[in-house]
C-alpha cells in the first residue's frame, strides 16, 4: 500500500513494477544486473484517486504521462535495485500529493490610479530621453 496521504493510499496491485538494466556507468555490474525500476500506474482507470485528483493529474503537461493515461516512472539513480523501487514509489506520491490540493482561484484585479500615473509617467520620461538621443535632436542645435 502507497500512502499518500491519511485519506488517500493506493494498492499495490495497481502498480506495475518492471526491473531493466540500468544506462550510464558502471562496467559489469550495471550490465549484468537489472537493478532500475520503471514503475507504472494507470491514472485514467485507478478506483483509487478521488475523480477531481485525477482530473488535475491528467490535465497537467508531463511527458510520463502516456496517451492512454499512464503515467511511467524511471528510476536508475540508485545502485540497488531495492533502493530504486522505494525512489520511484516515492516520486508518485510526491507527483500525487501535488495535485491533492486544488490551485486557488485568481482574483482579477485592476491597477490604481497612482500606479497607472507612475508607469505611464514613466514612459513619458523614457520617451523624451530617446526623442534627445535621435539624429533629429542633432540638427536642432
Amino acid at each position: 500500500m502507497l500512502r499518500i496521504s491519511p485519506s488517500l493510499a493506493i494498492p499495490d496491485d495497481e502498480l506495475v513494477e518492471r526491473f531493466v538494466r540500468s544506462s550510464g556507468p558502471g562496467g559489469q555490474n550495471v550490465n549484468k544486473v537489472a537493478t532500475a525500476v520503471e514503475l507504472r500506474f494507470d491514472v485514467l482507470h485507478s478506483p483509487s484517486l478521488p475523480e477531481p485528483v485525477r482530473l488535475r493529474l491528467l490535465a497537467r503537461r508531463d511527458r510520463r504521462l502516456t496517451d492512454e493515461g499512464v503515467l511511467v516512472l524511471s528510476a536508475q539513480r540508485f545502485r540497488t535495485q531495492d533502493r530504486n523501487r522505494e525512489d520511484a514509489r516515492e516520486r508518485l506520491a510526491a507527483l500525487i500529493a501535488a495535485v491533492l490540493v486544488a490551485p486557488k482561484k485568481r482574483v482579477a484585479t485592476k491597477p490604481s490610479k497612482g500606479a497607472k500615473e507612475r508607469r505611464l509617467g514613466a514612459k513619458r520620461e523614457r520617451a523624451t530621453v530617446k526623442r534627445q538621443r535621435s539624429a533629429s535632436a542633432w540638427d536642432r542645435e
